[in-house]
């Protein structure tokens, strides 16, 4: 069985309102955000809203074996969007504890991964929550590093789950692995936890 729910409204300021809702809840905030270049005008709406940002930690669901500074870093690219608004940007580590994040955004490439849980890396959703080194296989040309990334566990355990796509191929890939017609790490996801899709034709 999976739990895969498609948001009525799969557009950018969609998906801005779904995360600043979570942003002005009461308490302190954890955030998983993604890499990559859909998200860019969606984290500009967001840093330039009004909202309790001091309370905010924001941290990446992987990450490239690079300088923070380097501009294949994901958690660069947090900080460059959001370092101003007063939010904490922290880094993915092996090394230290995870928290229970009130919110994981993801994408999922063609081929199926979410984070930088390829097919190659054959995730294990068995296994306790982690940040885990892995290495793409073959290495993406536009990004050709080794990664760091949440697994399986550590996506599942958080309160709220929401997968941004776009394009028809994406949304054909995503009902196909819902329906358990493939075993990408996208569909070992859906098995694990409610997910909800915001999906918009380009």
């Amino acid at each position: 069985m999976t739990d895969l729910r498609w948001a009525a409204d799969g557009s950018d300021a969609a998906v801005v309102a779904a995360v600043a809702a979570v942003v002005a809840q009461p308490g302190p905030v954890t955030l998983c955000l993604p890499g990559g270049t859909t998200p860019a005008p969606i984290f500009a709406a967001l840093a330039a809203m009004l909202l309790p940002w001091d309370k905010v930690t924001i941290m990446p669901g992987d990450e490239r074996r690079v300088a923070h500074d380097h501009p294949a870093s994901n958690v660069g690219q947090l900080r460059a969007a959001f370092g101003a608004t007063g939010a904490t940007i922290e880094p993915l580590s092996p090394d230290l504890p995870l928290p229970r994040f009130d919110l994981v955004w993801l994408g999922m490439g063609g081929d199926g991964h979410v984070a930088s849980l390829f097919p190659n890396t054959d995730p294990d959703p068995g296994v306790p929550a982690a940040v885990i080194a892995v290495t793409p296989d073959p290495l993406p040309p536009e990004a050709p590093f080794d990664r760091l990334t949440l697994n399986l566990a550590a996506i599942a355990d958080s309160a709220t789950i929401m997968l941004v796509i776009r394009g028809a191929a994406k949304r054909s890939l995503l009902e196909a692995a819902a329906a358990g017609s493939n075993d990408l790490p996208v569909a070992r996801l859906l098995k694990l936890a409610p997910v909800t899709a915001f999906w918009s034709p380009a």
